[in-house]
């Protein structure tokens, strides 16, 4: 970990390779005068709208909409089954089936997904306004970074792992608090390093309802994770006989009310995964690499957080131009893949940084429980 010093508080990375722009949005973040002790930047961080994908940031009384992210609830689950090894041919045939039963990309299902949640949303507007669509929309993947994953650890179990959020509704609930936010600032005549931190108050009914409404997008993520994954271990289970063994479902964009150095703050995880001492979390690699289930070890300096994931080291465009179909797959050696074409780059390997440099990165952070090798990958 190293520090970096602004004019107000001090940024603390872990990792020394940060992007001029991501650094310069923690800049920005260091120097707003409701931000508690440090901005904290996790060794997968590059630049996002505002503030770094990869970074951690406490607030005292105010809650930053694109601090959470656009796809509030963005998380991970991981299934250990009780199967120990798979012959390729079976795998094929799971994931086949698993293609035809979680709608990817824009796709949704044809009819409402039953869910007691729907009971208890908050009768606010865009969440009534979005209600229709997120009853089909349950227990699909979405795209971009989303996937499905089969691995296996060093002992050659199974496991299931798959990444994805609030799919639609956490996007127009973000858009709609943001936008709110930055008529609110304006109208008070807030000074900001960029408009896209605009923020609203948790003493003001804005603040509440924002809260209320990401809190109800968060239980919407996790059980359209819960969906899928239930989903495609039921098929594992009917192709081999497997049974569940072992779960874990986080989120990584999110804002939660915690205490930290004497102070109850807004803790903002954005591409950020919570790991309290012993919390268990989920670190993905890319297609090609491993992935990790780690443990925390409740690190004070990073607000109990590590990394989300590899972290990208270029973005989607870039990667369809620049890189090797052929090399990438070559990447993949020995892993069920969708890759055919430069179309499908945007989420190949040599997009992504180094996911054994970002966990060496870490080390005061987590510790690895298992080691998770790729054998079958869906992309979203």
């Amino acid at each position: 970990m190293r520090v970096v010093n602004t004019e107000r508080i001090p940024i603390k990375l872990w990792l020394e390779d940060i992007e001029d722009g991501a650094l310069a949005q923690a800049k920005n973040l260091a120097n707003l005068p409701f931000v508690h002790k440090w901005v904290a930047i996790m060794p997968d961080s590059h630049q996002g709208y505002g503030m770094p994908i990869g970074g951690v940031l406490a607030t005292e009384g105010v809650i930053i909409p694109n601090a959470v992210g656009v796809d509030i609830g963005c998380g991970m689950a991981a299934q250990m089954t009780s199967l120990n090894g798979i012959q390729t041919d079976t795998l094929k045939e799971i994931m086949g089936r698993v293609r035809k039963a979680v709608p990817v990309g824009f796709a949704h299902h044809q009819h409402p997904q039953a869910w007691e949640g729907f009971d208890r949303a908050p009768g606010l507007p865009i969440i009534q306004q979005e209600l229709d669509s997120a009853r089909k929309q349950l227990g699909t993947l979405g795209g971009g970074n989303h996937f499905i994953e089969f691995q296996e650890d060093p002992t050659g179990t199974f496991w299931i792992m798959l990444h994805s959020g609030s799919r639609n509704f956490g996007l127009k609930t973000a858009n709609v608090y943001h936008k709110l936010a930055q008529a609110l600032c304006s109208r008070w005549h807030v000074t900001l390093p960029d408009p896209d931190l605009a923020f609203l108050p948790m003493d003001d009914q804005a603040g509440q309802d924002y809260r209320a409404a990401m809190e109800f997008c968060l239980d919407f993520a996790k059980a359209n994770r819960a969906w899928m994954m239930e989903q495609i271990m039921g098929i594992v289970s009917d192709v081999t006989g497997a049974s569940p063994v072992d779960a874990v479902n986080i989120h990584h964009n999110y804002a939660a009310l915690e205490s930290h150095y004497g102070k109850n703050v807004w803790v903002h995880r954005k591409g950020a995964t919570r790991v309290r001492a012993g919390e268990r979390g989920i670190i993905p690699g890319s297609m090609g690499t491993a992935s990790y289930i780690v443990e925390g070890l409740g690190n004070p300096e990073s607000f109990n957080s590590c990394s989300h994931g590899a972290g990208r080291r270029m973005g989607r465009k870039q990667a369809q131009r620049t890189l090797s179909i052929e090399e990438e797959t070559a990447k993949m050696a020995g892993v069920i893949h969708g890759l055919r074409n430069a179309d499908d780059l945007d989420e190949a390997p040599g997009a992504y940084k180094d996911i054994d440099a970002v966990m060496a990165n870490q080390t005061d952070l987590v510790k690895i429980t298992t080691r998770l090798k790729p054998i079958g990958s869906i992309k979203g």
